[in-house]
């Protein structure tokens, strides 16, 4: 097995500092600071939405079969709410 050379694995000398400026350095001036690009924080109505449609299609569902619906038990209040509740499952992958 080869030696390994611990000087050329090193991208710096040994001792010295890197000159790149970090998040925490206070002496690099905000403009330079390195930007921190991801996902924005989703809007407020986001998760009043998603719970709004799994909380309206659950209701919608239950009430079908306890029949205070007109014409329940029917399959289209069925099919509304299971409708509803994957809405609301869609709108949860979008909360950040």
């Amino acid at each position: 097995m080869a030696r390994h050379d611990n000087n050329k694995s090193r991208v710096t000398p040994k001792g010295t500092k890197s000159t790149l400026p970090s998040d925490t350095d206070p002496t690099v001036p905000a403009s330079r600071q390195p930007q921190h690009y991801g996902p924005k924080p989703s809007p407020a109505w986001v998760p009043v939405v998603m719970f709004g449609l799994l909380a309206v299609g659950t209701l919608m569902i239950l009430l079908n079969y306890v029949a205070p619906i007109p014409g329940a038990p029917s399959n289209w209040y069925l099919l509304g709410g299971l409708g509803l509740v994957l809405g609301g499952i869609i709108a949860a992958t979008q909360y950040r």
